[in-house]
């Protein structure tokens, strides 16, 4: 058993008792509040300079026991390996997003949207380094085998797409 002490809070719109979007996303619509306790601000500083930064919360709301294979929502009912997923049922409870940082004002952080119920334990903040977090390598893994994956891709990360521009040409689905 390991202990783990909060950081901080994090305020979202999302009340447990309503719906909560299962990946973060990337519309700027809405805001989070990092509020971080007073006795850590001054690690703080210094942070303001990156555009975007890791939060690291405790899934404290997900009372499920995780199993081991999951469908994710979006995967068209393919079912992989929780490790393989994203999903917010797990063993340790532990989430990650990379946010992009607005503001900060003493010890509140104003960030983009996170995916996280309103008053969600934070567990540590970190900043996202281009060139150290970005991987030019990185690929799909399992969903670039699902039909049309760069199309659920945009659903999955919640870009705006039109779909009249999907004339499927490249995959009829009558073959």
């Amino acid at each position: 058993m390991i202990e783990i002490e909060a950081i901080g809070t994090i305020h979202t719109p999302y009340s447990a008792k309503d719906f909560c979007p299962s990946q973060p996303v990337e519309r700027e619509e809405g805001e989070a509040r990092l509020v971080v306790d007073p006795r850590f601000e001054a690690g703080l500083a210094d942070l303001a300079g990156f555009r975007y930064i890791y939060a690291i919360f405790h899934l404290h709301a997900q009372d499920q026991e995780p199993t081991m294979q999951v469908k994710p929502p979006w995967a068209k009912g393919v079912s992989v390996g929780l490790f393989a997923s994203r999903s917010p049922n797990r063993p340790a409870r532990i989430g990650i997003s990379v946010v992009r940082l607005k503001k900060i004002e003493a010890n509140v952080l104003t960030t983009g949207l996170i995916d996280v119920y309103d008053g969600t334990p934070l567990l540590d903040i970190k900043p996202y380094i281009k060139e150290l977090d970005a991987k030019a390598d990185a690929n799909y893994g399992w969903i670039e085998g699902l039909d049309g994956h760069q199309h659920l891709l945009d659903h999955i990360r919640g870009i705006p797409h039109a779909h009249h521009e999907h004339k499927h040409h490249h995959h009829h689905h009558d073959d």
